[in-house]
Order: C-alpha cells, then sequence, then structure tokens
C-alpha cells in the first residue's frame, strides 16, 4: 500500500512538472508573437464634420471680350497700342486719317457761315420792312382822322393811295418774317450738318470702349481701315480688346446639384498653373436645365486685378452641397466598400488582434466617411493597406495623423 502512495505522488510530480513546462513555453511562444507581430498603421474613430462638394472642371474666360471697328473707313494714321497693352476706358487705340471728311467739314463750316450772314440780312430786311410799315401805317391813320373831321382838306384819291402803301408795307412785314424764318431754319440745318460730319470725323479718334488688355492686332499704320458697318467687317477691325481684369468660369453644373447654387455664393477655386487657389462666386445662371446635358449654365465670377490668371487657364472649382457636423467618421482609406451603403473595417481590439466589422456608411467627402453604425468613438481601425491585415492577426499599431474634415 505505502508503494502504491509513493508511485501515486510521483506521478503527480511529473504531471505537475510537465504542466509547468507547457505554460512557461505557452507564455513564451506568446511573447514571441507580440514581439513579432507586423506595424500597422491605424487611426482613432472621431467625431468631425463632413461635407459634400462637386468638383467641376473649366477654363477661364474674359468678362467681355470684342474686336475693335472703325466707325468711319480711314488709314491709320498713328496706332497707340499692341499685343498685351493695358488700356482705360475712352483711351485713344489709334488716329485716322479721312482728308474726305475733312474738306466736308470745313463746307459745313463755311455753310453755317453763310446761312449766318443771310440771317442777319433777313433781320436787316425784316427791320427795314417794319419802319417803312410804321411811317406809311401814321401816314394813312392821319390822313384818315383828318378827312373825317376836315373833309374837304383831303381829297379821296390820296387816302387811298396811303391806304395801298400801308396795306403793302404790312405784307413786306409778313415776307420778310418768313425769309427770316427760313433763314433760320437753313442755319439750323447747316448746323446739323456740320455737327452730323464732326461727329463721323471724331471718330477718327478709335478709343477703348472699356478697361483692358490688346490681345489681338489685325492693322498696322497705314493701312486702311473700312467701316466696320453689319455688311462689311470681314478682318477689318484693329484689334481686339479683353476685360482681364474680372474673370469669369463657366460651370455645367449637373441637375442633382442645382438646388445647391446660390447668387453671391463663395467658390474656391483651384488654378493648377499657378498653384494657387483663388476666390470666386457665383454671379449668374441660366435658371434653366438644357435638356441636352442635364446641366444649368452657371458662371463664376473672379476678380483678377493684378492679372495673375490668364484667360484659357484650366481651373477646378468646389461646390459645396451638403454637410453635417459632429457625427463619427473614419479616413476613407480604412474603409473597404461591400456594396451601397455598406462597408467593411478592421478593427484593432484587445490584445492589438484584428477583428473585422460591418459599419453602415453615410456621407462622404474627399477625406473622410460618415459611419452611421458599427463602430464606437474613439476605437482604433486600420489604416491603409486593409488588404495585407487579416482578422485574428496580431499587430503592433502605428497611429497616424490623416487629414480630416472640421
Amino acid at each position: 500500500m505505502r508503494r502504491i502512495n509513493q508511485i501515486l505522488s510521483l506521478l503527480s510530480f511529473l504531471i505537475f512538472s510537465i504542466s509547468l513546462i507547457g505554460c512557461g513555453e505557452g507564455h513564451k511562444a506568446a511573447a514571441d508573437d507580440a514581439a513579432n507581430a507586423p506595424a500597422a498603421a491605424v487611426v482613432k474613430v472621431a467625431r468631425g464634420n463632413i461635407a459634400d462638394s462637386l468638383e467641376i472642371a473649366s477654363e477661364f474666360q474674359p468678362f467681355q471680350e470684342v474686336d475693335v471697328y472703325a466707325k468711319v473707313s480711314g488709314y491709320i494714321q498713328k496706332l497707340y497700342v499692341d499685343y498685351g497693352t493695358h488700356v482705360k476706358q475712352g483711351q485713344i487705340l489709334a488716329v485716322l486719317e479721312i482728308p474726305e471728311l475733312q474738306q466736308q467739314l470745313q463746307q459745313d463750316e463755311a455753310s453755317v457761315r453763310r446761312s449766318g450772314q443771310e440771317l442777319t440780312r433777313a433781320h436787316e430786311d425784316l427791320n427795314r420792312a417794319q419802319s417803312a410799315y410804321t411811317v406809311a401805317h401814321l401816314t394813312y391813320t392821319r390822313l384818315a382822322d383828318v378827312q373825317k373831321s376836315r373833309p374837304e382838306l383831303v381829297a379821296q384819291q390820296e387816302i387811298d393811295v396811303s391806304k395801298g402803301k400801308d396795306l403793302e408795307a404790312d405784307a413786306d412785314v409778313s415776307s420778310q418774317k418768313a425769309a427770316l424764318a427760313a433763314g433760320e431754319e437753313a442755319l439750323l440745318a447747316a448746323k446739323a450738318a456740320l455737327g452730323k460730319d464732326q461727329a463721323m470725323f471724331d471718330y477718327a479718334r478709335m478709343t477703348a470702349p472699356f478697361d483692358g488688355v490688346i490681345t489681338q492686332i489685325y492693322a498696322r499704320t497705314g493701312a486702311l481701315l473700312p467701316a466696320g458697318t453689319s455688311s462689311n467687317k470681314g478682318d477689318s477691325a484693329l484689334c481686339r480688346l479683353a476685360q482681364n481684369s474680372l474673370l469669369r468660369l463657366v460651370i455645367p453644373v449637373p441637375e442633382r446639384a442645382v438646388p445647391n447654387i446660390k447668387i453671391g455664393q463663395s467658390i474656391a477655386v483651384d488654378v493648377s498653373g499657378v498653384n494657387r487657389m483663388f476666390e470666386g462666386k457665383i454671379i449668374r445662371f441660366s435658371d434653366q436645365i438644357d435638356l441636352a446635358t442635364r446641366t444649368m449654365h452657371t458662371e463664376v465670377d473672379v476678380p483678377n486685378p493684378k492679372y495673375e490668371l490668364v484667360p484659357g487657364m484650366y481651373a477646378s472649382v468646389k461646390i459645396p452641397l451638403h454637410a453635417v457636423a459632429k457625427v463619427l467618421t473614419v479616413p476613407v482609406q480604412a474603409v473597404q466598400a461591400a456594396g451601397e451603403g455598406k462597408g467593411i473595417v478592421l478593427v484593432v481590439g484587445p490584445g492589438n488582434k484584428i477583428e473585422r466589422r460591418d459599419v453602415a456608411l453615410g456621407m462622404q467627402s474627399a477625406t473622410d466617411i460618415e459611419i452611421t453604425s458599427g463602430l464606437q468613438e474613439s476605437e482604433t481601425v486600420i489604416f491603409g493597406s486593409l488588404g495585407q491585415s487579416r482578422p485574428g492577426q496580431i499587430v503592433t499599431p502605428k497611429p497616424v495623423e490623416p487629414s480630416r474634415m472640421e
């Protein structure tokens, strides 16, 4: 019996020793796994704001651009502009030589002088006629009074002659008044002709219709510029003038974004050519959707006072559409899409072990995505390279700080 007890005690000791050895080896293996765990970039689930925006590329256009034509035909006598010349409204671009109009102006001035002289003579003739009428009328009136008081002193023939002279003088006054009116009309006509030709001659000084930059020159000194009528344009313009101090971007806004377009709304304009952001504003839109493209014509004005931007440059605009505040977010690199509104994330749980988690997705921005369910705030998820990690794997977390939406 004693022998049996000794054997049992020995077996118990052996079993206990073996278990101690196994536990030591297990702890050692776990420690070795933790020490050899691969590093993984992780981020915290945090609350933030997300804004959905629409990004559209377009190219700058001058706010307004015109070809400058001559109003009257003439040779370019002096040219004051060239490519790239900045001009102000009313500044002289060129002076035309128009000899025919100069001669016509001289004739018009002579006509005005002649009409003025004739008008002066008409005034004198009217004064003379009125004086003659005054004398004739007084004479007739006196003779008529004498005949009434002393009929025997004045013969009837003398009365009749005096009355005839009075009527003749009165008619002459009326005639001279008509001549004076005709002279006044002739003077007005001559002045009108002079004003018309002077106005046409003033067009020999071609001026800028608005502030801008000369972007094209079509004619040089000595060239003949025909009058820019609707039937005779062709290539007859002097130059092309563009207003570049204010540029416009024409944006075809998709139908889904039309309700979010507001007049006066500020827009971020990214110009890659100068590697800068500019601020623009939505100033006008057609308020109608193009049935062919299902877009609405929208224009953004971008101030360009220093002429840093040039028409034709490409620009990208971001139009804010929707926004949510203080929602659970993770970077888009931490989510694997799994269908509409669904996704998969890899959560780093207790013991730094990876577990797979199905999540519901909400609004997405360029950097973040909203998590509506499946995650808790401050949980840790794998960031990027999701295909290199697997559920159940032990990793060494390496926190990173990706750009987040504020």
